[in-house]
């Protein structure tokens, strides 16, 4: 079996008397128990040098080992979806993500994803960088979160835009509605982001295993209870809005993973939107600035706090 890599994980006093598979699908929210248990039957998994049963409890100051297997992607399948397409041309296109798609195939959502349409749409000509999974994408906005996304067609456009993503050249805009009554018109949020210690499948203000994270935000309405206002990414780690906006007190209004008590169902997401996007043409050198208009969920919300 080709290894992908090797994960090396200390038990910590939180982890003492814990069984080993749910320990590691704690530690690595990219596996369930069940998958956990399959790697040690096929002796993937170590602790302190030897091969541990299924069912065997850590003590503090273990060294687990586990070793990940290379996957073997499926292929996504081309499906005829609609898209809204903003911009297209040779080397891109920028789509306008509905609420409620996900991006690309993952278990639990192995198709009607916008990999599957844009397969659909492009045929063969999408960048191969990020594999048969995620063809094309540059980056990401998460399931419920809706607005501007950036495809490249091809491997150079793919290099280019991802350069400016990672020197912050990139420009991202959102507007979101938020819990409470944001106290000044302005403010930057300069906190680092990292897995959350405890729940392995959220993110959190950490300095532990973060990176750092710069988002600004402006109001622009007031509500008393709620505040709308636009957010402007300087960094784009996962779940970036969200977790910041939530780390001062004001998560995004409706979001089931960080709004917590102010967790506002009747909305069925985040009110979230990525409505602006400037970059740097890979080809022509040209700086395009795109937008997309509020989708109906949120501009009906605006409408209910007026």
């Amino acid at each position: 079996m080709k290894v992908m890599e090797h994960k090396t994980f200390i038990v910590e006093d939180n982890g003492a008397g814990m069984r080993i598979d749910k320990f590691l699908a704690e530690q690595d929210d990219t596996l369930t128990r069940s998958a956990v248990v399959r790697l040690i039957e096929e002796q993937q998994v170590t602790v302190n040098g030897a091969v541990p049963s299924k069912n065997a409890r850590l003590k503090t100051g273990d060294t687990v080992i586990l070793s990940v297997p290379e996957p073997v992607p499926p292929e996504a399948k081309p499906e005829n979806i609609p898209l809204d397409i903003v911009y297209e041309d040779n080397d891109l296109l920028v789509v306008n993500k509905p609420r409620g798609m996900v991006v690309h195939p993952a278990a639990g959502n192995p198709d009607g994803t916008l990999v599957n349409a844009l397969l659909y749409h492009c045929g063969d000509s999408l960048s191969g960088i990020n594999g048969v999974l995620r063809p094309g994408i540059v980056h990401r906005i998460d399931k419920d979160t809706s607005g501007l996304l950036i495809v490249a067609k091809n491997d150079f456009a793919h290099q280019h835009l991802a350069e400016q993503i990672k020197v912050h050249s990139f420009t991202r805009k959102y507007q979101a509605v938020v819990c409470g009554n944001l106290k000044e018109d302005t403010g930057t949020i300069n906190a680092p982001i990292g897995r959350h210690p405890t729940e392995r499948k959220k993110m959190a203000v950490t300095l532990k295993n973060s990176r750092e994270a710069v988002t600004h935000y402006r109001v622009l309405e007031r509500f008393g209870t709620y505040t709308h206002v636009e957010l402007t990414l300087e960094t784009g780690r996962t779940h970036q809005i969200r977790v910041h906006m939530a780390s001062i007190g004001h998560p995004v209004a409706g979001d089931p993973v960080y709004g917590g008590k102010k967790y506002l169902a009747s909305l069925g997401g985040q009110c979230l939107h990525a409505y602006y996007i400037a970059f740097v043409h890979p080809r022509t050198g040209e700086t395009l600035s795109l937008s997309a208009p509020l989708p109906d969920y949120f501009t009906d919300f605006l409408q209910k706090l007026r």
